[in-house]
């Protein structure tokens, strides 16, 4: 959406543009045929109901005026017109089946269930997105990118400000891609609204919606079902590459994975990368409830600095960081986070804050109590 930015709401004059909030009239177009389609019943529904508003207070105005009281009229008195009933029954069914017709067709273009060229599952978390390319062998999740500097208001504010993640959806450009939506806490719901797709993410649910979209871009939407405290922070970023593009992308990204997988297990991984390695994921994963400084939250989230459990047994930490811990909000991590990075943070807890373990918890050890070796 553009920015608009004018004297119409009262305290504008005042404001510097950076402070005002972008908005529009109107419902905008997108980039799909289903947007414009969308589009194109909104506003035929839109000026239906201007005309109908136009005819009923047009004949409630000019009976107010032409009839008032002043003028010497009486009230009619009458307790039934058959004929009446009969056409003011008969108009507003017409036109509900006008609307009718191009609202049935449009909803059975937007819920097409023919197989797609490529199918992506899309899982929401408390507070990010997993994307699994059914077709691919791709599974990425996709988080938060701007600067916590930004959110505190330290540093000025960037033009895709809380809409920004560190890595997008990426889909081919002129191939029908089919979404399967679900999640795996609460309910989430993925919206795009260049693509005109939003459709509901809930727990033990698959819900579908597809796309097809033309011009290559970089397309953003948000989360809009209000899935918790960091509900505002949970973006969605939907990259459209050239076909040719888009395999090579996927072969990159397989490379990447592969390679990484492989050199990061191998690797003997020391105290201080861990620590760094560990941060990262922490502030990823572990911050919006535990917060930044490890203190928690009182009576909502438990504190890690000082924890018996994170400066107990390495193998109970272990086993709350993977598992998670029934009755309670706390995730089981083993299937989002790499054996790597589930080391990593769990050192990182045991000597940040003044914790000071020194104990260093590798990827085998995580593998073990995976049962993966």
């Amino acid at each position: 959406m553009k920015p608009v930015h004018g004297g119409l709401l009262f305290l504008a004059a005042g404001a510097s543009p950076p402070l005002l909030a972008a908005w529009e009239v109107n419902l905008p177009i997108g980039v799909t045929a289903i947007s414009r389609s969308v589009h194109d019943l909104h506003m035929l529904i839109f000026w239906v109901c201007v005309a109908i508003g136009v005819v009923l207070f047009g004949i409630m105005g000019w009976a107010l005026v032409r009839h008032r009281k002043s003028k010497g009229f009486k009230p009619h008195k009458f307790h039934e017109h058959p004929g009446l009933e009969v056409l003011w029954t008969l108009i507003p069914a017409a036109i509900l089946v006008f609307m009718a017709i191009p609202s049935a067709a449009t909803l059975i273009e937007m819920y097409d269930r023919d197989e797609g060229d490529l199918t992506v599952r899309i899982t929401g978390y408390q507070w990010k997105w997993r994307y699994t390319y059914l077709d691919e062998e791709i599974d990425f999740f996709s988080n938060l990118s701007t600067p916590q500097n930004q959110i505190n208001n330290l540093t000025e504010k960037g033009d895709n400000y809380l809409l920004e993640v560190d890595r997008p959806l990426v889909i081919p450009a002129g191939k029908k891609v089919r979404f399967l939506l679900t999640a795996n806490d609460v309910i989430h719901s993925w919206w795009v609204p260049a693509l005109a797709v939003k459709k509901d993410a809930i727990p033990g649910f698959i819900n579908e919606a597809w796309t097809r979209v033309d011009e290559p871009g970089i397309y953003r939407g948000q989360c809009t079902e209000l899935c918790g405290r960091l509900h505002g922070f949970m973006p969605v970023v939907v990259e459209v590459k050239p076909e040719a593009e888009y395999q090579q992308w996927v072969a990159a990204t397989r490379a990447e994975a592969e390679a990484a997988k492989s050199a990061a297990q191998a690797k003997d991984w020391t105290l201080a990368e861990l620590m760094a390695r560990g941060e990262t994921v922490y502030q990823q994963s572990c911050s919006a409830c535990h917060q930044a400084g490890g203190e928690g939250v009182p009576n909502v989230f438990p504190a890690l600095k000082g924890s018996a459990v994170v400066t107990g047994p390495i193998a109970e930490h272990i086993e709350v960081v993977a598992f998670g811990k029934t009755n309670t909000a706390m995730q089981a991590f083993a299937d989002q986070l790499g054996a790597v990075d589930l080391a990593a943070v769990i050192t990182y807890e045991r000597n940040a804050w003044g914790n000071d373990s020194g104990d260093r918890v590798t990827p085998a050890q995580i593998n073990q109590a995976l049962g993966k070796e």
